[in-house]
């Protein structure tokens, strides 16, 4: 059974770092505050309320105040008003600079920029951001906030097309959501090993995590506060195991949020697009996409939004529309993965594009003399896909397959997939020492 945060009575941040023991302590109070309204759905509440503590007195001599900032920031950041997460998160450098040796402050510092910078869409600087998170969370003894680091690498692994990268963190993340080994976000966790499982073996291969989620009333709530992108793929996944009760159950949670936080744009914009995916209006789908503020989930909704449209004769030409609106905000969002997939469908109506988008290095396996592409198929071959497989998941032809393995047979010089697996499980190995040295 997946785990829930809710038995904390501080933020999770407060509660992993560090526990004020001060009752007297007026940030934390507030803070304690702010979480229980965050946790009960009144976000703008605990928005307000996260705002009091940073200018609270604190009475406990610790680093309560600067702890208070990284809450705030990250409540806005779930809710996409990043500019404001950015000036707050921007105050706890000076303090945390000059307390070099509070490695727990840094690491929830550093983790909270790495949020900051994939709801931007920069995945690269918000990989790089989580991955000297987890040196610091790991120096300071804090393994419990490790895997909310590793949530945003996996996710920026799959959003750039690094299958092997993500695939390794897939069981990983799933084991710490099972287990509850997470004191920030069990839900998030789950929801990325969710979508890493989906994409590896379909939608039956996450069907626990999703239903996990789904039914448990503080979790969903959770993740739907924090996550604009999650209410619609909750939709979508549950509809693909064929539950359209736990599809509406979604979709009438994230309305319901959204009823009680009217002035969160992101949190409004995410329940129309689950809405109007459950009831097929493309209408609907289409305004949550100009609404969004988050820009992956924007170009998600053009994407539902064009899918919808498509399935109509008549109206070929908005799909294409949103389809090219899909495209061009995936590869904004640095998710060249997920632009290529919508490059696929608007080939199958008749329209070209060019070139498909380019999957970026990721910093995992490769060799100077593969591109990108042909890299991302090397990884697939060698877990053992099929051509066929292959494609499937790269949003390719098998035929187009076989054409790039030909290529990186004759670069790598091997002869066989078999050939193939071995050289590429030596550099898996290379690089994973590689990355243990540092």
């Amino acid at each position: 059974m997946l785990d829930s945060p809710f038995r904390l009575r501080l933020p999770p941040v407060l509660s992993a770092v560090r526990v004020c023991r001060n009752s007297a302590c007026g940030t934390a109070g507030l803070c304690e505050s702010s979480f229980a309204a965050w946790a009960d759905g009144d976000l703008e509440e605990g928005i307000r309320l996260a705002a009091a503590a940073v200018h609270a007195e604190a009475e406990c001599g610790g680093n309560c105040r600067e702890l208070a900032r990284i809450w705030h920031a990250t409540l806005l950041i779930g809710v996409r008003d990043l500019s404001a997460a950015a000036r707050v998160l921007a105050d706890v450098d000076e303090p945390a600079a000059a307390r070099a040796e509070e490695g727990g402050l840094v690491a929830a510092s550093l983790l909270c920029a790495a949020d900051l910078a994939f709801a931007e869409g920069n995945v690269t600087r918000a990989v790089a951001l989580a991955d000297r998170g987890v040196e610091r969370a790991r120096r300071a003894g804090l393994h419990r906030i490790v895997p909310d680091a590793h949530t945003v690498m996996a996710l920026g692994a799959l959003r750039q097309g690094s299958m092997s990268v993500s695939t390794g963190f897939a069981n990983q993340l799933r084991d710490c959501a099972l287990l509850g080994q997470t004191a920030h976000r069990p839900s998030q966790c789950a929801w990325a090993a969710a979508q890493l499982l989906e994409v590896q073996g379909g939608a039956a291969s996450a069907a626990h995590l999703v239903v996990g989620i789904v039914t448990d009333d503080r979790l969903l709530l959770e993740l739907l506060a924090s996550q604009p992108a999650a209410a619609a793929w909750l939709v979508r996944a549950t509809r693909q195991l064929g539950d359209e009760g736990l599809a509406r159950r979604v979709a009438a949670t994230a309305t319901e949020l959204a009823g009680r936080n009217p002035a969160l744009r992101s949190v409004t914009a995410a329940a129309a697009h689950a809405a109007g995916l459950v009831d097929r209006d493309p209408e609907r789908v289409l305004a949550a996409a100009a609404a969004q503020l988050d820009p992956w989930a924007a170009a998600s909704a053009f994407e539902d939004a064009g899918k919808l449209c498509a399935a109509r004769p008549a109206e070929r030409q908005r799909a294409v529309e949103a389809l090219e609106s899909a495209a061009d905000g995936y590869g904004n969002a640095g998710a060249p993965r997920d632009a290529r997939r919508v490059v696929s469908r608007l080939r199958s109506l008749g329209v070209r594009r060019g070139c498909y988008p380019q999957y970026a290095g990721q910093g995992g396996v490769t060799t100077s003399a593969l591109t990108h592409t042909e890299a991302a198929v090397a990884e697939l071959v060698s877990q053992g896909f099929t051509n066929s497989q292959v494609g499937d998941r790269m949003f390719i032809s098998g035929h187009t397959v076989a054409f790039h393995l030909k290529k990186i047979f004759r670069k790598m010089n091997v002869a066989s997939r078999v050939e193939l697996t071995r050289a590429w499980s030596q550099l898996s190995g290379a690089a994973a020492g590689g990355a243990a040295v540092r």
